[in-house]
């Protein structure tokens, strides 16, 4: 059960969105923090008090606005706020959308949940903040596909070389001249093709271009 909640944003009006939320859930106890360093003091207080958090919100991003702070962001703090507090439930709120960053959130930071600010932020709020009630990670489905599509093939360091050269102007008539000046082997330009439409066919694209998009979509590149 959840029944107190730190939130860590810097942007008032966001505050107030999800004290609003939260408080549709008859969660009132709630503290704020719009700097890292103050969040973590509330958490380490509330542990000395033996009257832990049950869920901290963040942000990933902070403003930086000439206060001097120790922690400088929402990874920052996910990790020093663990120490403190092991069992802490953290929800990340942040308008960061590449799939590739938000499963590092979960598989190194080991959060409890994910929501993107956007449309509709609100409800999905409420969704991940009742599946966390359950001792349940809760995971926004689109970034779940994004994720398992990009698992059903295994991007090697020469396709991400190709992709990256693409996507910085290069054409593809070019990159075996590059890739031999740098040593890397395959360079063929047979092998180059054979390579873009081996990711194009498993990707149901038709393009490079769709390709490029996609990997920095992915935050690959």
């Amino acid at each position: 059960m959840i029944t107190k909640v730190l939130i860590a944003e810097d942007h008032e009006s966001a505050n107030i969105s999800v004290q609003k939320t939260l408080e549709e859930l008859s969660i009132m106890d709630i503290a704020y923090a719009y700097y890292c360093d103050d969040a973590l003091n509330k958490i380490i207080q509330a542990v000395k008090a033996e009257s832990s958090f049950d869920l901290l919100i963040t942000d990933l991003s902070f403003d930086p606005d000439g206060h001097r702070q120790v922690l400088s962001g929402g990874m920052d703090l996910i990790t020093a706020a663990r120490e403190v507090q092991p069992d802490l439930n953290i929800l990340i709120f942040s308008a960061e959308n590449r799939p590739a960053a938000i499963d590092q959130l979960y598989n190194k930071y080991e959060i409890d949940g994910f929501v993107r600010k956007a449309r509709n932020d609100a409800r999905e709020l409420k969704e991940a903040i009742n599946e966390i009630a359950q001792h349940r990670r809760y995971f926004p489905r689109h970034i779940r596909q994004l994720i398992n599509k990009k698992n059903t093939y295994s991007f090697s360091e020469f396709d991400i070389t190709i992709i990256t050269l693409l996507s910085q102007g290069m054409l593809q008539k070019d990159i075996p001249a590059h890739l031999q000046g740098i040593g890397i082997k395959p360079s063929g330009l047979s092998s180059i093709e054979k390579k873009l439409n081996q990711m194009k066919d498993a990707l149901g694209f038709t393009k490079n271009e769709q390709l490029v998009v996609y990997f920095k979509d992915l935050g690959v590149i």
